[in-house]
């Protein structure tokens, strides 16, 4: 099993004028510049005596200058830890100590804290440059070090929601597999080129999207922070047939775009992920960009891979595909009996995307990883016949209503259905009589009034009585992550406290 830094090298070799990196300036990258630059990061890390099997700290948003860098790292043998460019202070030292990094690089805007962080540890810090000005160029440019499928590559820490976050370690296996499968199903070639304002230091970006690109040879243009305007606007100027992002994306997207069809002809095919893509959005979006909307499901710690719609068969609403080449998945009940078609249990996946397991955290990599390698996901779902996944909803995010269960998710498809309703969340509110209350939070288009009686009135019409949300928010906008993806546990208390009883 090569480097899964390999292909830039192979590219370089074969196509070294090919655009590899676009940004949104009009500069862009070749993937023999893009190897020089890599390279020069690999005798960085050698001058700081980073060896093999190190880890270091990357703190970049989405500019060329993280695959540079990423790519320099993997190269060397060393281990990438990406982190969120939101992280605080607080949160990269914790990363940092936990992973015992020997070395961090940070972006120059984020520079301060990564660099008190460095300095807290007592580990060097380099600051990361337009172009890595200020690196010096590399002497040499050898072929990245050999490295075996089972070899961690990068580490990327979950959000911990419930706890300390824990870093998945993902294979050099892993990158390569991800890479391969969506190469292979959505047939991305060296003459594709993609636009994504995801952020790389997440899995979706980093193995997906970037992974993928790079592996096939196209040419792969960064919005360092998402905006629909300027997302739209790159996708006039590039022309790109694969964009990726994540359902509040397209959303915000449809708003803005008021250009005609053609602007966007020569558009494919669009991935989505990261969240649950309401139907009336997936329609929407189709009908205005002219492309395939395709739906995917995975985790950190598959990868961000696990299965997906296929762009040449009809999607089925609602659910989020079979399993991908090499995985398969199932639908379990608390005792790890499989269910049979139709019933609801807790999702499991097994493949070559599944991690190795969290960085030393033996007793969770036991609970989330059974002795066969069968990824115990936390998600909740139903196989049908056919072998298609529909997500119910996270299992710890489950509300029970009088003792019956209510899935958010199903409530918040409805809710968008709404045609003034842009963005919604549902979750469960502690209630003195039935246990829970069903609650929802609520965004509305631009100049649009809701009435909480006769939203309630449309509602019942579409779901049980027990299903309707009974206490209403109303907000400008929902909290959201690094990657567009709705936080409910951001969602402010004195709105939850404040909710209106419907």
């Amino acid at each position: 099993m090569p480097n899964a830094s390999a292909s830039i090298w192979t590219h370089a070799a074969s196509a070294p004028d090919r655009i590899a990196l676009r940004g949104s300036t009009s500069v862009s990258w070749t993937y023999g510049q893009l190897s020089e630059r890599a390279c020069a990061v690999r005798e960085l890390l050698d001058t700081h005596t980073v060896r093999p099997g190190d880890r270091v700290l990357l703190v970049a948003p989405s500019v060329p200058e993280f695959a540079m860098a990423y790519y320099g790292i993997l190269a060397a043998g060393v281990i990438a830890v990406t982190a969120n460019t939101m992280a605080t202070e607080r949160e990269l030292t914790y990363m940092a100590r936990d992973a015992d990094v020997r070395l961090v690089l940070a972006w120059s805007a984020l520079a301060p804290a990564a660099r008190r962080t460095a300095d807290e540890l007592g580990v060097p810090f380099r600051e990361l440059r337009e172009g890595l000005d200020g690196i010096a160029p590399a002497s040499a440019a050898p072929e990245p070090l050999p490295a075996d499928a089972h070899d961690t590559a990068a580490i990327l820490y979950t959000s911990g929601t419930t706890g300390k976050p824990k870093g998945a370690q993902l294979t050099h296996g892993n990158l390569a597999s991800c890479a391969a499968i969506f190469c292979d199903i959505h047939a991305i070639g060296p003459d594709d080129r993609a636009v994504t304002g995801l952020p790389l230091f997440h899995v979706f970006g980093q193995a997906c999207v970037m992974g993928t690109t790079m592996r096939a040879g196209g040419s792969l243009t960064l919005l360092e922070r998402f905006d629909a305007g300027a997302m739209t606007a790159l996708i006039r100027r590039d022309r790109p047939t694969f964009i990726a992002g994540v359902p509040t994306m397209w959303n915000a997207m449809l708003r803005a775009a008021d250009d005609a069809g053609a602007d966007f002809s020569g558009l494919r095919l669009a991935s989505s992920g990261g969240a649950s893509l309401p139907v009336e959005v997936m329609r929407a979006f189709e009908e205005r960009f002219g492309c395939t909307i395709v739906e995917g499901y995975g985790l950190t710690e598959t990868t961000g891979a696990g299965t997906c719609h296929l762009a040449d068969e009809p999607a089925k609403p609602g659910t989020v595909g079979r399993a991908l080449p090499s995985c398969a998945v199932a639908v379990r009940d608390d005792e790890g009996a499989e269910l049979p078609p139709g019933e609801v249990g807790e999702v499991h996946i097994k493949g070559p995307v599944v991690m190795k397991g969290y960085w030393n955290r033996p007793d969770a990599t036991g609970e989330a990883l059974d002795a066969d390698g069968w990824l115990r996901t936390g998600d909740l779902g139903s196989l049908d016949a056919e072998g298609d996944l529909r997500i119910v909803d996270r299992k710890k995010d489950l509300v029970i209503r009088g003792g019956y269960n209510v899935y958010p998710r199903e409530v918040e498809e409805v809710l968008y259905e709404h045609p003034d309703i842009v963005e919604a969340a549902v979750i469960g509110v502690p209630d003195p009589h039935y246990g829970e209350e069903v609650a929802a939070v609520v965004a509305l288009r631009p100049g649009a009034a809701l009435d909480i009686q006769a939203l309630r009135a449309w509602a019942k019409e579409r779901l049980s009585a027990y299903k309707v949300p009974h206490l209403l928010a109303v907000v400008d906008e929902l909290p959201k992550g690094a990657t567009g993806k709705i936080l409910k546990r951001g969602i402010d208390p004195s709105v939850v406290s404040g909710l209106s009883r419907t």
